[in-house]
């Protein structure tokens, strides 16, 4: 394992168990994705993780996309090998942090008040350490899982996969040859609907489209009368998006969530708008709400190079996540919607997925969530942003969203995904690697 700089010159630390010590050393990588092809890339994350399944006995494989973009592959002989693999997969890279925003350091891994901080400690290095520490758990005790397994822990899942598994998928589909279901994030946490308990576990996810906005106008003085400013044009486009009200539009999965809100609050799910019952669902409400409807949040604008020149050309970023098949139609709305002074060009798309809330692994999930956490209900809903199972589904692989964690009612779990100062509960850690474990040994 190579030293970061955020490892040198620690001083004491509380003991951790394993899964939170795995966690904690692979935040002190920085494995920031800025996306656009700049990265500080996952090799010494997957070198590192690389080590920890050979000393299990295993021969991961490393694929490297471009220079430092790493995934790594590793497949794990079950117990009955006459049943359909299971993908475990979770993502090395992590969105940037500003360590001015933090009261920690991001990438130092600090342990404080119960819980580990620092970025990625829930998107996604958490699942990542619970996945190393529950296959460790079953392999030292001369055990094996109930069936094969491919582990994957890939690069550039925060730019859209491409220069993981979108290209594992395309360039090595032999790595998942034989599965047929697979398990990550975002699901699996705990919320509380009535002051009651329940788990999310994600049975699919919106489609998405990134689009840049360009806007072309006459250069000129400041001081000018410019009649065509395209900073002018561009700042009206992303208004217009940014201010749009999408209606609801309910999807097969989130008609199911509300219908088993409504059972949980013993109210008529007829005679309570969606929106309402998705702000009695805790913490969730903030993923949830965006998966009742399309939404167009702009996040990035490029204009200008003085501050007395207009300039003639003037861009923006603009993060679409629609229904899963109405990519087309949202897109011919956007057009309408800003007019023709303004360009669309598309920058990356993927697919939106629904997977059913039933079958032979929904019910195992239940039943292990069951086992660690008796009576607390198991709800399916729509994740508004998206996972590398995205990719899987191209091969045929149905994926979920699952990295278990119970959590306390007033932790807010959707505002720790790309938020200042991340953090997730050591106990948390310690559930879901025993959840994962008795899974990945039983299903």
């Amino acid at each position: 394992m190579t030293t970061t700089p955020a490892q040198t010159g620690a001083g004491h630390e509380p003991e951790l168990d394993e899964t939170a010590t795995i966690a904690r050393d692979l935040i002190r990588f920085d494995t920031s994705n800025h996306g656009g092809g700049r990265s500080a890339g996952e090799a010494e994350a997957a070198e590192y993780v690389a080590g920890k399944l050979r000393d299990l006995g295993l021969a991961p494989q490393l694929f490297e996309s471009e220079p430092g973009r790493v995934s790594v592959v590793a497949r794990v002989e079950g117990a009955d090998r006459t049943k359909p693999g299971l993908v475990v997969h979770g993502h090395l890279d992590v969105v940037p942090a500003d360590p001015a925003n933090w009261s920690v350091d991001p990438f130092a891994g600090v342990v404080k008040d119960g819980m580990l901080w620092g970025r990625g400690a829930v998107d996604m290095k958490n699942m990542d350490a619970m996945m190393l520490s529950s296959l460790g758990e079953i392999l030292r005790a001369g055990e094996r899982p109930a069936r094969d397994l491919v582990v994957g822990f890939l690069a550039d899942e925060e730019a859209g996969g491409v220069l993981g598994s979108h290209f594992l998928v395309k360039e090595h589909p032999e790595l998942f040859e034989g599965a047929t279901e697979a398990i990550s994030e975002v699901g699996g946490y705990s919320t509380f609907i009535d002051g009651r308990r329940a788990y999310l576990l994600q049975t699919g996810e919106k489609a998405l489209i990134w689009i840049r906005l360009r806007a072309r106008g006459t250069a000129g003085h400041g001081s000018q009368m410019i009649e065509a400013n395209a900073v002018t044009r561009l700042a009206e486009a992303v208004a217009v998006l940014g201010r749009q009200q999408w209606p609801i539009a309910l999807t097969d999965t989130t008609t199911a969530l509300l219908g088993e809100v409504a059972r949980i609050l013993d109210v008529d799910v007829t005679q309570v708008a969606p929106d309402e019952l998705v702000l009695r669902t805790g913490s969730a409400k903030g993923f949830i709400r965006g998966s009742l409807r399309t939404t167009t949040n702009p996040t990035m604008l490029t204009a200008g190079y003085k501050h007395n020149v207009v300039p003639d050309t003037a861009e923006a970023l603009v993060d679409i996540r629609c229904m899963p098949g109405e990519e087309a139609a949202v897109l011919a709305e956007v057009r309408e919607l800003i007019g023709d002074d303004v360009e669309i060009e598309t920058v990356h798309t993927d697919i939106g997925l629904e997977t059913p809330f039933s079958g032979p692994l929904v019910e195992a999930i239940t039943a292990t969530l069951d086992r660690h956490d008796p009576g607390a209900p198991v709800l399916p809903y729509l994740l508004s942003g998206g996972t590398d199972n995205k990719a899987l589904s191209l091969l045929g692989i149905a994926g979920y969203g699952f990295a278990p964690l119970r959590l306390d009612e007033g932790m807010d779990f959707p505002a720790m995904f790309h938020g200042v100062d991340e953090r997730v509960p050591l106990d948390a850690l310690s559930f879901g690697s025993r959840v994962l474990r008795d899974l990945l040994a039983t299903y």
